[in-house]
């Protein structure tokens, strides 16, 4: 019996989980130790994960997480899973290396996340061999929701929208320009509030303004990360909420630029469920 979590930083999935067979699944806030303790994180995992498996035998934790890429903030969600569930086994690591065996399994490919923010890289069936860093939502981030939300405010705000859209956008969130600055330049999660307009983009994606900005912004995506892997003996896989809600664009523009566009899955998770049921699930008995 294993314990699998893949989290954002607005979510966490877990799924208790006995070969392929889903046990439970479970939901709680995002955990990313950037922004959350780990006293924060345990309390929620006493109070939310706890009871839920405590009369189960737990053989080994798998966490995936944003925020969890280097040894000092994955220990953050180490240690705060180990106060709280008895296990021999407990292995965090970042929620690339979650897409990546989703999308993957065990065969090489580019996977990619494109949700609220955005990541990449080549993985050669074990571990991610080439990653080129999204550096957030300012300095890149590229087709993310949040820059998609960044790259609509701005174009709204300098009346590069088509004639009406941003007075219908301004009274269906019921903003200002003033509040729309204020919301993004001094409250906090500013990346989380862009990535909430992606709805908004998704309900007008046939206005030629809005398309163009979403085709553009994969684009920038696909060039700036994808094109420096060896996308042209892969194919590039993605997972994540902007990926799976605006695929057809994601197809339209890889095809376009010559890049072969494979699985698109809104949660890696089913592929993680299948990952560990198969040939790797020796991992957690050793």
């Amino acid at each position: 019996m294993i314990l699998l979590a893949d989290g954002g930083s607005t979510k966490v999935d877990w799924r208790l989980v006995d070969g392929s067979k889903e046990i439970k699944q479970i939901s709680t806030k995002g955990s990313n130790p950037f922004f959350r303790t780990r006293e924060d994180i345990s309390d929620e995992i006493k109070a939310v994960i706890k009871p839920a498996v405590e009369n189960y035998v737990i053989d080994a934790v798998f966490f995936f997480g944003a925020g969890c890429a280097t040894p000092e903030k994955s220990m953050v969600i180490k240690n705060a899973i180990a106060d709280n569930i008895k296990t021999p086994y407990i292995e965090v690591d970042s929620d690339l290396l979650a897409a990546a065996k989703g999308l993957c399994g065990t065969n090489e490919g580019i996977a990619c996340i494109l949700g609220t923010g955005s990541n990449s890289c080549f993985y050669d069936g074990i571990a991610i061999k080439e990653n080129i860093s999204p550096l957030g939502y300012i300095l890149g981030d590229e087709g993310s929701g949040a820059v998609l939300g960044r790259l609509f405010i701005g174009a709204c705000l300098k009346n590069q929208l088509t004639k009406g859209l941003k007075e219908k956008f301004l009274k269906e969130f019921d903003l200002t320009p003033a509040t729309i600055l204020d919301t993004v330049y001094k409250q906090p999660m500013a990346n989380r509030f862009l990535a909430s307009l992606s709805p908004f983009l998704i309900e007008n994606i046939q206005d030629e303004s809005v398309y163009n900005l979403v085709y553009n912004a994969f684009k920038d995506f696909f060039v700036k990360n994808v094109m420096q892997y060896d996308y042209k003996n892969n194919d590039v896989h993605f997972t994540g909420s902007v990926a799976y809600h605006y695929k057809d664009i994601l197809h339209k523009v890889g095809s376009d630029i010559g890049i072969k566009i494979g699985t698109i899955a809104q949660s890696p998770m089913e592929g993680l469920i299948r990952y560990y049921a198969g040939e790797c699930q020796t991992i957690y008995n050793r």
